[in-house]
Order: C-alpha cells, then structure tokens, then sequence
C-alpha cells in the first residue's frame, strides 16, 4: 500500500491526470503520424483527461501503486509508414512517453535547483517531493506496461522481436493474458512471491535513484 497522506494523494491525483493523458496521447499521436485515424476518429488525440483515464485503473494507481487508462484503439491496416514495425512503435510510445517526463522532472534536481530532502507541508507537498512522486508514478507505468503480457504494451513490443514460433506462443497465451497479469499481481498474497514487486519496485528504485543524485 502507498502511503496515504494527503499530500501524497495529492501528488498522485495530479500525477495520473498527466501520465495517463499524455501516455494514451503517445500511443494515439504514434498511430496518427503512421496513417491510422481511428484513435482520431474515436476522440483520442487529444490531451483532455477525460477522453483517457479509466476510474477503476485511477483508483487502483492511487491506492494499490499500479493502475491503466483506456487503450487507444489502433488498426494497423490502417498504417501507410513502417507499416511492419507499426504497432511496436505505437505500444512504445506510451511507455517511452513516461521515462521521458520522469527524465524531464528530475533536471531541476540535476541542475541542484531543488532538494530531494525538502519536506511535504501537511496538506500540501513541496516542489520536491511532488517531482519525486511524479517522477516514481511515471517510473511505475513505464516499467509496468512493459510487462509482455497481454493487454500491455510490453506484449506487442515483444511480439515484433520474436521469431515466427515465439509469435506463435504468444499469440496462444493472448486470450490468458489478464488472468495471467491478475494472477502476477495478487501472487503476493497467496505464494509470497511478490512478482510485480520484484520486477518493478526495484528497478523503479534504482532508475529513481540515478535520475535523482
């Protein structure tokens, strides 16, 4: 569980309006330059929240650390350029959109502009630690949809590496994939593996770490 103070919940509310908006636009402004309209047409392109956050996927960012928004409905039929690499490079353009943003907070903490130790106010956060908290919720989705599994973005960024039979297996592990994905979350709980953790929480920590001294 996150820590729950107001100004951390603050951080993360404000955090999810921008990473889930401006992630979903990626994949969106992605399909759009490579000749597909559909998210176009479906009133995706566009950086208003609204047209992206999912209210079950913001709750469970806010209060169990991992959440999604809306996928960005795509056909890659539609694709007039790098047609072969089409959905790879929509998929990576959400997650790379968050290591951008996590990239671009943490300068004012590389230029010594700001503190990593400067104290939250009761209700309200500092500069600082909202930076911090920006920088770790982005570093969150980022490693997480690079799950590869299905409805991820990892899969599809996968899929385009793997040989012939790789897609194969893949695509027969496709209609498991949120089982699987629900059942790496919670496994925690029953085996005492914590999976999501170990794939995400510490890299998260040391990507924080270097972007941050």
């Amino acid at each position: 569980m996150l820590d729950l103070s107001l100004p951390t919940i603050i951080t993360a509310l404000i955090t999810l309006l921008i990473a889930f908006t401006v992630h979903e636009f990626a994949h969106a402004w992605t399909a759009d330059q490579l000749g597909d309209d559909t998210p176009r047409l479906n009133g995706r392109l566009t950086l208003n929240p609204l047209a992206h956050l999912d209210p079950l996927g913001s709750l469970m960012l806010l209060f169990a650390g991992i959440g999604w928004a809306k996928p960005v409905p795509v056909n890659p039929y539609n694709f007039q350029r790098n047609s072969r690499a089409g959905m790879m490079l929509v998929s990576a353009a959400g997650p790379f959109s968050n290591l951008l943003m996590a990239i671009v907070a943490a300068i004012p903490f590389k230029m010594g502009l700001l503190s990593v130790y400067d104290p939250s106010g009761r209700f309200l956060p500092s500069i600082s630690s909202f930076l911090i908290g920006f920088i770790y919720f982005n570093l969150i989705l980022l490693l997480f949809n690079l799950i590869p599994v299905f409805p991820l973005d990892g899969e599809k960024v996968l899929e385009y590496f793997l040989p012939p039979s790789g897609k194969d297996t893949l695509y027969r592990l496709r209609p498991y994939g949120p089982m699987i994905l629900i059942g790496l979350i919670f496994m925690g709980q029953f085996v005492g593996i914590d999976f999501i953790g170990t794939l995400i929480g510490r890299p998260v920590q040391i990507i924080l770490s270097l972007l941050l001294s």
